[in-house]
C-alpha cells in the first residue's frame, strides 16, 4: 500500500476523533500532542487507523512514532 494511501487514512482517523481539525491541512511532520489531542485521543486514533488497515501489531510499536509522518513509516513497514 502507498504511503499516501495510509497518511489518508491516519488523517481520517485524526478528523474522526478531533473534530476541530477537520479543516486542518495536515502534513507529515505534524505531532498529534501539538495539534491538541491527548493521550485517550491519540489512543483512539491509532486503534481506528489498525482498524482501518485490518492490522493487529504491538502498540509498543508504535511509541517512536512523534509525527504522523513517522505513524506512517511504522505501519507502512507492517503491511
Amino acid at each position: 500500500m502507498d504511503k499516501r494511501i495510509i497518511f489518508d487514512i491516519v488523517t481520517s482517523s485524526v478528523r474522526e476523533v478531533v473534530p476541530e481539525l477537520e479543516s486542518h491541512p495536515f502534513e507529515p511532520e505534524d505531532d498529534l500532542v501539538g495539534l491538541g489531542a491527548n493521550s485517550l485521543d491519540r489512543a483512539e486514533i491509532v486503534n481506528l487507523t489498525l482498524e482501518k488497515l485490518a492490522l493487529n501489531i504491538p502498540r509498543v510499536e508504535l511509541i517512536d512514532a512523534k509525527t504522523i509522518g513517522g505513524l506512517v513509516d511504522v505501519l507502512h513497514a507492517r503491511l
